[in-house]
């Protein structure tokens, strides 16, 4: 589990692609204190496992699934990604509550600046905003910010100044992707409720009246 709060942006410094998946090499510092192959780093949001560790990086492996559903596949050699351990028991929780395991992808439509703010709009499929509200929380390339306005295409954020300069943020541009992982209580909520709508259709599906309906 990860929360949202970065505490670092590595350099990629290379991508080997395979047919369908890849392996990242990313130069990093603080993220590597007490990690060990084998623990899990977010990547841009993306939860990955390190396969291998030096004194200046780390390699992940990344599955055929994951670059299809996230825009890891896009990153280029010499680019910024955010990096966030996996919350150790007993730490800060700064952020929400984040898995690792985004939605899909979403392109920046617009960065506008008001005063201390930086403004930034998302565009992004409804399915993936069917599950964002209006201040409550989402997860733009690992970081955990509050949604300030949302509609069926669009969600927007407002940045301050300390997290735009601490993350990759402050390299987008408008058209960059950007990972989006939504609020996962939403998602649960749903799921139960479909399932006890389910059970109640079940239930009652043999009625008298259907019976009598359909002639017996």
């Amino acid at each position: 589990m990860f929360t949202g709060i970065i505490e670092e942006a590595g350099t990629l410094l290379a991508v080997n692609r395979g047919a369908k998946s890849s392996v990242l090499t990313i130069a990093c510092d603080k993220v590597l204190e007490k990690t060990k192959i084998g623990d899990s780093i977010a990547v841009n949001g993306v939860c990955l496992t390190v396969t291998t560790m030096t004194k200046a990086g780390f390699t992940a492996d990344v599955m055929a699934e994951t670059m299809r559903r996230s825009g890891l596949g896009s990153l280029q050699k010499g680019e910024r990604v955010n990096l966030e351990r996996a919350m150790a028991a007993g730490g800060r929780f700064g952020g929400h509550i984040v898995s690792g395991h985004i939605e899909g992808v979403g392109t920046i439509r617009a960065i506008e600046r008001e005063e201390n703010a930086i403004w930034y709009s998302v565009e992004a499929d409804s399915g993936i905003l069917r599950y964002v509200v209006e201040k409550g929380s989402i997860t733009i390339d690992g970081i955990s910010l509050t949604v300030a306005y949302v509609d069926e295409r669009i969600l927007r954020v407002s940045v301050i100044p300390h997290t735009q300069k601490e993350t990759n943020l402050t390299d987008k541009r408008t058209g960059s992707l950007v990972n989006l992982e939504c609020d996962m209580i939403a998602k649960y909520i749903e799921k139960l409720m479909n399932t006890k709508a389910s059970q109640t259709e079940r239930e009652e599906g043999i009625t008298e009246e259907f019976l009598l309906k359909n002639g017996f």
